[in-house]
């Protein structure tokens, strides 16, 4: 019998950008009816390579073929014409418009001339209820939660009669409910006659949903297999080239006493609306508080607020038994306090300086005579800090811009923790990382918890708070509505009280 024709190759594709080459002669391909995970490091090429099937990039060479034909695709609309649709990252939605009109946005059902609104929101009805994507039609965009926005995305491609659906981290701020909810509609899609390719970092998802996974390490496809084959150590090894060394392992002193603590702290966001509600909540020594929730429901408030950069509108901020309610972000630093921010790109470090002048951008008093820096025993430092921390560059005095991105973590990592603080507030501290550099910040945070520092972690990645915490506290429009022991915690509770419902519901 003769082999089924796939539904899409790229054959030999290369793509360079300035200094990088991103894809390297890939030949992948996807038969008709899958579900196709791609997997690999930060900069293995993954998203470029979806991104030129998609027609946001040109290929520099290479070959795409449509059900066995040659075919040529420079524009988004190529793609669209084919059959083939993408839902980003950060999705592409107007707030204020509906959800019936975003799904019809470009291609608008009509009565004469005017927008047949009863349609349009007859077609979101009727897509919701066959694939499993219901959503409220005549709800604004901005009025949804993430998971619905994300089934707008969806529909918009099916509405446009897409055959192969590309999703970029397609549960990265999900909660557990909604990522079992996402792969039985992936199921139905498949069933249906569609085809799905999704971009991961998260191995758990690859082996829980899809059907093969094709892996890329620098620029390269390393193999494809089964999912029924796969194992996560063998992927993670295929994805690095090493075998990962196991993450230290929890335990060692019980905790002390507190030492950041939060006494019914309320905040408003930048529009004056509350966005922090009498929260009340404390780390102790040698223990992490981690802190999980659907992003937008008060987390960067909380960290700009435990950290000075906003003023709550009430409650205290105390560390280590000082008030520090007023005090501004340097005298925070200077009574112990550290922050791993999370956008390392625009709060954690000025790209156009040297690795050396971001190391020592907190520390620059103690390496100064009479206002002069003593040059000698600034590289000393940045010497030191890029060994401890295994910062990868030929020298301190390399521009920050040239660093991936698990590099420049380190860069934040070892200057926030090179002084060893009392405590930590670590946003996000692993977004966007690989499986190597996520594992060397997490062993980071470990360790300073078994010195006796404190960790205050806030993370959208429920597997990373369940990996490394002690204790959880679940943030939901702006209150902590739970807390549990990580011990005990299970994702189903947690998803629950992300979810604002609780957790014996």
């Amino acid at each position: 019998m003769a082999e089924a024709v796939p539904l899409v190759r790229m054959e030999e594709i290369s793509k360079a950008f300035p200094g990088v080459l991103a894809n390297d002669r890939i030949t992948f391909e996807v038969a008709d009816g899958e579900i196709h995970a791609l997997v690999g490091e930060n900069g293995a090429g993954k998203t470029t390579l979806m991104r030129i099937l998609y027609g946001l990039e040109r290929a520099d060479a290479g070959r795409i073929y449509w059900r066995g034909r040659p075919v040529t695709v420079t524009t988004t609309d190529d793609a669209i014409r084919l059959g083939i649709g993408m839902v980003h990252q950060r999705f592409q939605l107007v707030p204020s418009l509906t959800a019936a009109e975003s799904v019809t946005l470009g291609q608008e059902p009509r009565r004469g001339v005017f927008f047949d609104r009863a349609r349009a929101r007859a077609v979101v009805q009727e897509l919701g209820a066959r694939f499993g994507l219901a959503v409220n039609p005549g709800a604004r965009i901005a009025e949804l939660s993430v998971g619905e926005q994300q089934r707008v995305e969806i529909l918009k491609l099916l509405y446009r009669q897409a055959r192969l659906l590309v999703l970029d981290e397609p549960t990265t701020v999900l909660t557990p409910q909604e990522v079992a909810q996402l792969y039985e509609v992936l199921r139905r899609l498949v069933a249906e006659g569609r085809t799905v390719i999704f971009i991961t970092h998260k191995l758990a998802e690859v082996l829980a949903a899809s059907d093969r996974v094709t892996v890329l390490r620098r620029g390269c496809v390393v193999g494809t297999l089964p999912t029924r084959e796969a194992t996560g150590e063998g992927l993670a090894r295929m994805i690095v080239g090493e075998t990962m060394p196991a993450i230290l392992a929890r335990g060692g002193e019980p905790p002390g006493p507190p030492m950041l603590r939060l006494e019914r702290v309320s905040a408003a966001d930048d529009r004056g609306l509350p966005a922090l509600v009498e929260i009340t909540l404390e780390v102790r020594r040698g223990e992490i508080l981690g802190i999980a929730g659907v992003e937008g429901n008060g987390q960067k408030e909380l960290v700009e607020v435990a950290t000075g950069v906003r003023r709550p509108t009430s409650g205290r901020f105390l560390l280590n038994g000082q008030d520090l309610t007023r005090a501004d972000v340097a005298a925070r630093r200077r009574a112990g306090l550290a922050v791993i921010p999370e956008d390392r790109y625009t709060e954690g470090l000025s790209l156009p300086m040297t690795i050396e002048d971001n190391l020592i951008a907190t520390r620059y008093r103690a390496l100064a005579t009479r206002g002069v820096l003593r040059m000698v025993a600034v590289r000393a430092e940045s010497a030191a800090l890029m060994r401890r921390f295994d910062v990868r560059a030929p020298h301190p005095r390399v521009s920050a811009r040239t660093l991936s991105g698990g590099n420049l973590q380190r860069v934040v990592v070892a200057r926030e923790l090179g002084g060893e603080p009392a405590a930590l507030i670590a946003a996000h501290p692993t977004r966007g990382l690989d499986i190597a550099a996520a594992r060397f910040v997490h062993q980071q945070l470990l360790e300073m918890r078994t010195r006796g520092g404190a960790v205050l972690l806030i993370s959208a990645d429920l597997d990373e708070i369940m990996a490394l915490a002690d204790r959880i506290g679940v943030l939901f429009a702006g209150r902590i509505v739970g807390e549990l022991s990580a011990a005990a915690a299970t994702r189903e509770q947690l998803g629950l009280l992300m979810a604002g419902r609780s957790a014996t519901a």
